[in-house]
């Protein structure tokens, strides 16, 4: 602390990313990144741009890539934004499209970036419990919206930490029934099982939906993210963009995401190996007596009736297999989530359950 800190800096909470430990032999299963590497077609491409090219600027438009987001999901370039991470790209819209009288939507069990953000930029945020399933209660939105309460509303698809999907049809009832507001889709994982909102922006001028290539494109290191909306919604997170960083994201990056973009058939077999490993990780967890939630991202959410999810975290570390356990809110401090690895990866954790669950 300093006495040269400003106002906002002594009032904010940071985000706490996931550990990134160096320990020799580790399985780390704690952050949700890509077993695999990324296709050869990226890595060439990005090796190209690696020479005399570096000293120049990039395009502060970056779009050869919005036009390749754009093809892979039939929208117009002009209804594309990237940036720096997907946590820039919502950064952004907080700034530009939640920032509003009423308050900011979202679930209690949520991706903990979104009270960070709304901190930063000075938003009222109210938090709606989700179900006892764990499940986003759409009437419990549109209830609040009728009243004239959402100054916005913003979620994971599939949610995070929990991996359960909301179906696009009642997305698409949410939509309906709040056409004053923005609504921000965080579809972070949807490409290992959700049905994305995207095929709903041209019908829906209020609708974000934010993607990463971190996830089911191997691409975490790069940091690439980006955003699908309406043409007006794009211009303001330019506009917020602009007079932040012209140039979020460098050639390389550039020409690798384009080039991740394009390689459909490496996307579409990485996915479903995740999806299969996943398969049978939730599987073997519910066989050692787990429960686990049903899941369309490339993690489990599990909890062992019989021992406490901390003391489990503790335990898997110390056989060097390393998971995540959010101890806050505590209705969920007793799961684990843990990342989809390759079978290998997976037969480790395993086994380190097991010698855990015989010793307790």
């Amino acid at each position: 602390m300093s006495r040269y800190w400003s106002d906002v800096v002594h009032r904010l909470t940071p985000y706490v990313p996931g550990e990134q430990p160096r320990i020799e032999g580790l399985v780390k299963l704690n952050t949700n990144e890509c077993p695999y590497g990324p296709s050869e077609a990226v890595l060439a491409a990005m090796a190209a741009q690696t020479g005399e090219a570096l000293r120049l600027y990039p395009d502060p438009q970056s779009s050869a890539l919005r036009e390749a987001i754009a093809a892979h999901h039939g929208l117009k370039p002009a209804q594309v934004f990237v940036g720096n991470g997907s946590d820039e790209v919502l950064a952004h819209a907080f700034l530009a499209l939640l920032k509003h009288e009423a308050p900011l939507l979202h679930p209690d069990i949520s991706y903990s970036f979104y009270p960070v953000y709304a901190k930063l930029y000075g938003i009222q945020t109210r938090e709606l419990p989700l179900a006892e399933d764990f499940g986003i209660r759409v009437d419990d939105y549109l209830a609040i919206a009728r009243e004239g309460g959402a100054g916005g509303i913003i979620f994971p698809n599939p949610n995070a930490p929990t991996g359960m999907v909301l179906p696009r049809a009642e997305i698409r009832r949410l939509l309906e029934g709040v056409p004053d507001a923005p609504v921000v889709i965080d579809e972070a994982y949807v490409d290992f099982g959700g049905e994305s909102a995207a095929a709903l922006i041209d019908h829906y001028p209020q609708l974000l939906v934010t993607r990463t290539l971190s996830k089911s494109r191997a691409l975490a290191g790069l940091r690439v993210g980006y955003a699908l909306g309406d043409p007006a919604l794009i211009e303001a997170l330019i506009r917020v963009k602009d007079s932040f960083n012209s140039y979020p994201l460098d050639r390389v990056a550039v020409a690798g995401a384009v080039a991740s973009m394009q390689d459909e058939a490496w996307f579409a077999a990485t996915c479903a190996r995740i999806v299969a490993t996943r398969e049978r990780l939730g599987a073997a967890l519910a066989d050692r007596g787990f429960q686990v939630l049903p899941s369309a991202a490339n993690f489990v959410f599990a909890r062992h009736p019989g021992h406490a999810g901390a003391a489990l975290a503790a335990a898997l570390r110390e056989h060097k297999v390393l998971v995540r356990q959010f101890p806050r809110p505590t209705r969920i401090a007793d799961f684990l989530r843990i990342s989809v690895g390759t079978e290998a990866q997976t037969d480790v954790l395993l086994a380190a359950l097991d010698r855990v669950l015989a010793a307790a």
